[in-house]
């Protein structure tokens, strides 16, 4: 059986590559695909050193550094790549993946970690991030973003099964597409994030600084609450605005390599978390190194978080995502500190690990590969399998034995 894998962009390792690169250990033989493919050898050794079979976009000026203005171009990129010779299809999707072409005898099952973000609900949000919010760019944006949003919606009739990465993006795949999918929380790395009891007396955040990420309000809700400390690891767009509140108990360090996140994540008292999720990551692995979570109370974090209504809670929640409704949530975590212990952290972290994934994914895709093999076989020999022969209605009369299939 030859199999093919299908990522939307490599540029960076973060979180979908992660599940890509899990998806190429339970399937090392597999080619892989993608719209552009520009990793670095540290970070292409996680995907075992595969390199992937691109698209003209590749070749086109600042591709690396400036893909995203290509965006326009890539469900007709991802559509020339050939995929006629292959039986399996596997797509890590959170933009164009899903969309390549297949047909009726190859089965296409779609890891989707989002359906195209900036196309669908989060659509005025981006825009207004992007300072698109009026004028002419913004007429343009919008027509290429109903465009991909018609794209989206017609290339989900060729996955013939969609796996969703939480509950909540289940909920978008089936607004989105009208279609079900089933739920496999991706691979955390539960093993380099290990756990550790004593605390100590500071709080602690890492992320991308960017617009949705909330880093700037973090700072000013820890602002409000000169006794309490607070360290924050992470560069980007906005750290400039975070730079310019000033608050003398806010620690900025930027980007910092993996071991020094991994001790401070290890010895935080609590993380805290603002962004609106489909998944996330960080709070799992804080919750792997038995570090509680103070996270914004929508999205994934719903499903990775244990609140203060659980008998083992793991974290805290609050409403909005505001200044006021954190620091109420730090008083919280605060007064119910003792009912959250490292050890309910680490348990249930270890619901989502790399090892799990892997199990689950295989077997899904070994079930899905069953179904569409019986259901390729003609409807007599179907029948015909519980018993040892069939016999024919023709004037010969003939047995003929059944082979399994």
């Amino acid at each position: 059986m030859k199999i093919a894998i299908v990522h939307d962009w490599l540029v960076t390792y973060a979180g979908a590559e992660r599940v890509l690169a899990s998806l190429i250990n339970i399937w090392p033989e597999a080619d892989l695909f993608s719209v552009i493919d520009f990793l670095s050898d540290e970070d292409r050794a996680h995907l075992g050193g595969k390199v992937a079979k691109t698209t003209f976009i590749q070749r086109l000026p600042k591709a690396k550094t400036r893909y995203q203005r290509y965006l326009p171009l890539m469900p007709m990129a991802i559509e020339q790549l050939d995929l006629s010779g292959y039986d399996l299809i596997i797509s890590s999707s959170h933009a164009v993946a899903k969309g390549v072409l297949c047909g009726p005898d190859q089965v296409h099952i779609s890891y989707v970690h989002s359906p195209i973000r900036y196309a669908w609900d989060l659509q005025h949000q981006y825009l207004q991030e992007a300072g698109l919010s009026s004028g002419l760019k913004s007429k343009v944006a919008r027509m290429i973003l109903h465009y991909m949003r018609m794209w989206d919606q017609r290339t989900a009739a060729g996955v013939d099964d969609f796996v969703a990465n939480s509950y909540f993006i289940g909920g978008r795949i089936s607004k989105a597409y009208r279609r079900e999918s089933t739920v496999i929380y991706p691979p955390v790395d539960t093993q380099g994030f290990t756990l550790q009891e004593h605390k100590q007396e500071y709080y602690f955040t890492a992320s991308r600084m960017v617009p949705y990420k909330r880093i700037p309000m973090i700072i000013e809700a820890f602002a409000a609450m000169p006794d309490k400390r607070l360290i924050v690891i992470g560069d980007g767009p906005e750290m400039e605005k975070a730079k310019a509140i000033g608050a003398p108990n806010v620690t900025l360090l930027g980007y910092q390599p993996f071991a020094v996140l991994l001790e401070h994540m290890r010895n935080a008292k609590a993380f805290v978390f603002a962004a609106e999720e489909d998944f996330g990551i960080s709070p799992v692995e804080a919750q792997a190194c038995g570090t509680p979570v103070i996270a914004f109370g929508k999205g994934g974090t719903l499903e990775t978080v244990c609140g203060l209504d659980h008998p083992q809670p793991t974290g805290v929640f609050y409403q909005q995502q505001t200044v006021e409704s954190l620091v109420a949530a730090v008083g919280e975590f605060e007064a119910s500190q003792s009912r959250i212990t490292a050890q309910a952290c680490r348990n249930n972290a270890e619901r989502f690990s790399k090892e799990r994934f892997e199990q689950e994914m295989r077997q899904f895709v070994e079930l899905r590969l069953s179904i569409a093999r019986q259901a390729r076989v003609p409807a007599q020999y179907r029948q015909a399998q519980a018993a040892p022969t069939l016999v024919s209605n023709d004037l010969t009369a003939r047995v003929v034995p059944i082979k399994s299939v």
